[in-house]
């Protein structure tokens, strides 16, 4: 169940607050003026072991498939460590924390030395997500990383904007191509990875919208199932498609090559326009 694997919480007020699992780093509900923004599954497993559906998980060090382990890598299966547990800073914001490194175990599978720093800081209306990703090791590696951002949205009224003119591989139909609408809409199942995008999103929900603010994540991933794909799904809803939409931060459509001793670091935040 849910309550039973370990989490924390980041409270300003009674209206907006967020809630963390610790397995996968794995953020569960934003909060922002009483309105739920983000979509889980009511089938989400919570089993500490399958990522859960839904949230914000972390993927890391491989998006997509992985020859070396588990789809979208490990870091959406891990428990994550407190570091900074959440409190107030001098601004008056909610800061917290996590930590994922390097263990005997996950060196069986990609060996190498590193500590994934996640920052994450509340305010009124905005929810900010750092990564800090360190090589301390004594070789360089490669990775793709991103933060799988769903909304909760109706999704036939969604658009969203900032993508016109990119370049998206299309993974459904197949091909590189184009965006030429000024707004993407979702009438069907879809799963692109658009490269090069602006660092300003806006997500148009239909009765509020969301500004999707990014640093250092060159691309965004736009993915929803439709009814087909939930239908096999065994930890999502059969109809819950119509309530969700992945826009999702990262860097992805090439790895980033990381120096020993050296950083890798972007941010996202997340603006509810109430």
């Amino acid at each position: 169940m849910a309550n039973e694997l370990p989490k924390i919480h980041l409270k300003k007020d009674d209206s907006s607050e967020v809630e963390v699992c610790l397995h996968g780093g794995t953020v569960t509900s934003w909060k922002c003026r009483g309105r739920e923004m983000l979509f889980v599954s009511k089938n989400a497993v919570y089993n500490g072991k399958k990522a859960i559906r839904g949230g914000i998980p972390v993927v890391f060090p491989n998006f997509g498939p992985w020859e070396l382990g588990p789809q979208h890598g490990f870091a959406r299966t891990e428990t994550w460590k407190v570091h900074k547990s959440p409190e107030k800073d001098e601004d008056g914001n909610i800061v917290a924390i996590l930590l994922l490194e390097d263990t005997e175990e996950l060196r069986k599978i990609w060996n190498y030395n590193f500590k994934f720093w996640y920052t994450l800081i509340l305010k009124d209306r905005e929810f900010i997500m750092e990564v800090n990703i360190q090589n301390t090791g004594s070789k360089e590696f490669e990775f793709t990383t991103l933060l799988h951002t769903y909304f909760n949205v109706d999704v036939e009224k969604v658009k969203i904007q900032g993508l016109q003119g990119c370049d998206f591989i299309d993974k459904i139909n197949g091909g590189e191509r184009k965006e030429t609408d000024k707004y993407v809409q979702i009438s069907g199942n879809v799963d692109s990875v658009y490269k090069q995008t602006s660092n300003e999103l806006l997500l148009f929900t239909g009765d509020h919208n969301i500004q999707i603010k990014k640093e250092n994540f060159p691309d965004a991933v736009i993915w929803n199932p439709w009814s087909e794909k939930a239908k096999q799904m065994s930890d999502f809803g059969d109809e819950e498609y119509h309530d969700m939409v992945c826009v999702e931060p990262g860097y992805v459509s090439s790895s980033f090559k990381l120096q020993p001793n050296e950083s890798f670091k972007a941010k996202q935040t997340l603006t509810c326009l109430c």
